[in-house]
């Protein structure tokens, strides 16, 4: 018999929204997205003290609640650099994410007091986008940070359990701080395709950029990858000098694999979140790819008023994640982007720039300007 949960307490509450929150993710369907996202944010007003602050100055308090979801305030992303978010005690925490650094050195942290949620959201949303009709198990070629070098990057702590999870075992990272192993992966990539086994290739875009040259120079031309493989593309030209067009990276990767375009999925990710979007290769706006959110999160796209925009007008991202049921339910980006009428967001970036917001932008403006 199970023992009764007091919901008096946090450790009650807490563990009751944990576990609604994973059966939410289990079933893939959030049976009332509205009322579940208040009773986490309500959570999160009486137990996180800097995000009540936070929230509290922009008129929003235990007695004067927001009425849907959308009135959410989300706290800017730029506030995990500042503050410990989180609803428990920070050294408490089973999992802590580092972002990257500002100008100053400083960087962000996600403190997450359980690692159970944010490894049935990641291991949840990447079955759905990856590994459809995949036969068996892939092999998993990583060109993303190594968990042993760096312990807190969600990314590499993401494919760690992927590749533990789902992966033959064979697999292997080829990411040596910044510097790429180039030749070990061509070795790795020839030895899965001799022996026919599928892979998962999952980098950064400048870590395939990167990996295009060096193969280049090492005059490989050609690694066709066993039928069922397939490539997952994480963002990452942040703070890089050489940016390449998705399109022309796409179509690289697709002659140098020997796949074809739709076997490559572009994740969507931050650290201040518990889970991914995915995009879908067959579902453009405008020329360029819609990514998707699980059931359990949601995407605003706001202006300069807070006010939500319709759809196709550009926008700062707004973030509603139930997953992030011990830090803060809403986050706001730097990104900026446009949603769909079906739920979808189209990625703009950051370096489109900030004239874009509250503008509705076409087809061809779209393309010029999308960088995820």
């Amino acid at each position: 018999m199970t023992p009764s949960v007091n919901v008096s307490t946090y450790a009650g509450q807490a563990a009751e929204l944990e576990s609604e929150i994973l059966g939410c993710i289990e079933r893939r369907d959030v049976r009332d997205f509205n009322d579940l996202a208040l009773r986490i944010f309500r959570h999160q007003l009486r137990y996180n003290a800097p995000y009540a602050k936070y929230c509290a100055a922009r008129g929003v308090t235990q007695s004067a609640p927001p009425a849907t979801w959308e009135e959410i305030p989300p706290v800017p992303a730029a506030a995990y650099k500042e503050a410990a978010l989180c609803t428990f005690p920070p050294e408490r925490a089973a999992l802590v994410f580092e972002t990257s650094g500002t100008t100053r050195g400083i960087g962000g942290k996600h403190y997450m007091e359980t690692a159970a949620l944010y490894d049935a959201a990641l291991l949840a949303g990447f079955t759905d986008a990856m590994l459809d009709a995949v036969p068996g198990r892939l092999r998993y070629l990583l060109l993303v940070p190594n968990p042993v070098q760096r312990p807190h990057s969600s990314l590499g702590y993401m494919m760690h359990k992927v590749a533990q999870s789902f992966g033959d075992g064979a697999g292997g990272w080829f990411l040596n701080g910044d510097a790429l192993d180039a030749r070990g992966f061509a070795d790795a990539a020839r030895l899965a395709a001799s022996q026919r086994v599928p892979v998962c290739v999952a980098g950064t875009a400048f870590a395939f950029v990167q990996l295009l040259d060096d193969l280049r120079a090492m005059g490989v031309t050609g690694l066709s990858l066993a039928g069922g493989s397939r490539i997952m593309e994480t963002g990452g030209f942040k703070g890089r000098t050489r940016i390449v067009r998705r399109e022309e990276l796409y179509r690289e990767l697709a002659l140098l694999f020997g796949l074809t375009e739709d076997r490559i999925v572009a994740e969507y990710g931050m650290t201040e979140l518990t889970s991914q979007y995915y995009d879908r290769p067959d579902v453009c706006e405008g020329g360029v790819r819609v990514k998707y959110p699980p059931p359990w999160m949601r995407a605003r796209v706001v202006g300069i008023d807070g006010s939500t925009l319709p759809a196709g007008v550009v926008g700062s991202l707004a973030h509603v994640d139930l997953a992030n049921r011990s830090s803060c339910i809403a986050v706001q980006t730097e990104d900026l982007g446009a949603s769909t009428a079906d739920g979808g967001i189209v990625l703009i970036g950051r370096e489109a720039g900030a004239e874009l917001r509250g503008c509705s932008l076409d087809a061809e403006q779209l393309r010029s300007a999308a960088v995820g």
